[in-house]
């Protein structure tokens, strides 16, 4: 079932002789389960093809489909309530409130929705994540990789209908940057979560159902590493 789909989409910046195109006319689609890599060098588009998928930029031109849903046919304040109860971002500086504990800023978006929080369900993603001895613990106690899994815990409470990922190893050393791809590939394989990741390592985009290559603000390469 296709779960993403992104049709013609360009981002230009700035005006006439200073315009810079940042996407040209972009397409591809993303089935429900699936683990897609995009990588390509600095300033091919990959970091604002994933913000404007992920609902926190907007096209000059082109639509973002999520789960069959237009997003940007929402005014502002819809947009707001439907990427925080469908889109699941992780960011390569992790982005947690300082003064919410790790248990607060897991389930900050369920909060901020008013919703009830599933005791199961949060026991199972701290467990998974090994933070149970970290529950009252601030961010500015927590290491680097820890903060890293209190944001992938954030990202996937609300099992939103995919999982964005930008550069999220970009700041870990490389044991911590292993555990922390295990951790979003399992999220990916347990949870069934669509998970598209933004990486320069080859490593990681090597782990992937899919490597989408991006060169210049276009596509260069859609290839299927795994089925």
């Amino acid at each position: 079932m296709e779960i993403l789909r992104v049709q013609n989409l360009t981002k230009t910046y700035g005006k006439d002789e200073t315009a810079v195109k940042a996407l040209d006319d972009v397409s591809f689609s993303v089935q429900k389960g699936e683990f897609v890599a995009i990588v390509g060098p600095s300033g091919s588009g990959k970091s604002t093809l994933l913000h404007i998928i992920g609902g926190v930029d907007t096209p000059s031109s082109g639509k973002v489909f999520i789960d069959g849903t237009d997003i940007y046919a929402f005014d502002e304040t819809r947009l707001a309530i439907f990427r925080r109860r469908q889109i699941g971002l992780v960011y390569q500086f992790y982005n947690l409130i300082p003064v919410l504990n790790v248990q607060e800023n897991i389930t900050l978006p369920l909060l901020l929705d008013g919703r009830d929080v599933d005791k199961k369900q949060l026991d199972q993603i701290i467990a998974t994540l090994n933070l149970s001895d970290r529950l009252d613990y601030l961010p500015n106690q927590l290491s680097g990789g820890q903060q890293q899994r209190v944001s992938i815990g954030r990202a996937i409470i609300n099992n939103p209908a995919i999982v964005l990922a930008d550069e999220p190893t970009g700041n870990l050393d490389r044991k911590n940057s292993a555990e922390i791809i295990d951790l979003i590939k399992l999220s990916n394989k347990k949870y069934n979560q669509t998970l598209v990741i933004i990486t320069h390592d080859e490593r990681i985009a090597l782990q992937a159902d899919r490597i989408i290559s991006l060169e210049d603000g276009r596509i260069a390469k859609d290839e299927v590493i795994r089925q």
